[in-house]
């Protein structure tokens, strides 16, 4: 289930209505910019039903914590790259470069959503808008769907599509602005040792 977290980029599944301009890319670019430190609450939906919760935090550039509440698995983003780590093996966490990710979309320090030539769609009106991403060097990866909320933009739902059509959807709370979460939290290394012990 973690592996396919991170495997699957987004898709966007329905339609979204055509009541006005969908919000600019220059203002989700702007909001994506302006996240520093924050924490939410998710629940994630897999491609085979499972439902999970957790906690989510956030401290961009470049790193992401997923705490998850059903079986103490966690997905860490630091140091450009991302570990899965499952609470029922024995083994180290798989690794992936974060680039080749969803959620560089969200923590790279460079983000211009008009300029990317990843995002593939933009739809919806200024109350909900969808981008539709993937990245044409791998698409394999899948699709990455980001559905953002107006008056105030706000991230509040990812859908990642693998190549099969199985999707993985993430629905977050509101975002909490933090003053600071500790370099500890998002530190790969140190959670590998902690585990050992």
């Amino acid at each position: 289930m973690y592996k396919i977290f991170i495997a699957l980029s987004l898709a966007l599944t329905t339609a979204l209505p055509a009541l006005a301009d969908p919000i600019p890319l220059s203002s989700l670019t702007n909001y994506i910019r302006g996240l520093s430190s924050a924490q939410t609450t998710f629940t994630q939906i897999s491609a085979d039903g499972a439902v999970s919760t957790g906690k989510l935090y956030l401290r961009r550039p470049g790193r992401a914590r997923f705490e998850y509440d059903n079986d103490g698995g966690l997905v860490i983003a630091g140091g450009s790259q991302v570990a899965v780590f499952d609470p029922v093996s024995n083994q180290p966490p798989e690794q992936f470069p974060l680039k080749r990710t969803p959620l560089n979309l969200i923590l790279s320090r460079s983000i211009n959503l008009a300029n990317s030539e990843n995002i593939i769609g933009h739809s919806g009106d200024s109350e909900l808008t969808s981008i539709l991403a993937h990245d044409p060097k791998a698409p394999e990866l899948g699709t990455l769907e980001m559905v953002f909320t107006g008056d105030p933009i706000e991230l509040r739902q990812w859908i990642m599509t693998d190549e099969t059509g199985g999707e993985t959807t993430v629905v977050l709370g509101p975002l909490e602005s933090v003053d600071t979460l500790p370099n500890s939290m998002f530190n790969i290394t140190r959670e590998i040792e902690a585990r050992q012990r």
